[in-house]
């Protein structure tokens, strides 16, 4: 009997010590919400960084969304004074390598707490020998910055460019 009240004491022992072990919570994953027109389907393939990429083949029309964290861009010494900073260094980059693109100026706009700067983008692709149109979106929330890229062929930007900037303006996290 003494043998079992000895085992009971020393298995309650060591579960009080390890319920002295304090513990921190952490959140996983990152979440954000985004409308889509309805002739528009999530997809996969454009972009292995995608956080969400869509399209419609019948309309020729795609997109994808990249998100970086705050928190992220931090652990790597990446900190963004404004949204014009973080689109400045992404669009610097961005069609380098294509010898024939085009820039509109970027334009701004604050909705709430949420800031966005929009700009076009033209390129000539050589291998299917059009021109491609590119509605740029950077988003700054709170807690991240957002690449909204939308795309389509030049001679359907009239068509779809309303639409474009839905899907850029409707974005919240």
């Amino acid at each position: 009997m003494n043998k079992i009240i000895t085992l009971f004491a020393i298995a309650l022992l060591s579960s009080s010590i390890a319920a002295q072990t304090k513990m921190k919570e952490y959140k996983a994953g990152h979440t954000f919400d985004i409308s889509l027109p309805d002739y528009m389907n999530k997809t996969a393939g454009f972009n292995t960084s995608a956080a969400i990429q869509y399209k419609s083949e019948v309309k020729e029309v795609y997109g994808c969304v990249i998100y970086d964290t705050k928190e992220e861009l931090q652990y790597v010494d990446m900190n963004y004074a404004s949204i014009k900073e973080f689109y400045d260094d992404f669009i610097k980059d961005f069609l380098a390598d294509e010898e024939k693109k085009s820039f509109s100026k970027p334009v701004s706009k604050k909705i709430g707490e949420i800031n966005f700067i929009e700009a076009d983008a033209v390129y000539f692709d050589k291998e299917e020998n059009i021109e491609i149109y590119y509605l740029i979106g950077i988003v700054e929330t709170k807690k991240s910055f957002y690449k909204v890229m939308s795309w389509t062929s030049k001679d359907k930007k009239d068509a779809f460019k309303a639409d474009f900037q839905k899907i850029l303006y409707s974005l919240k996290d």
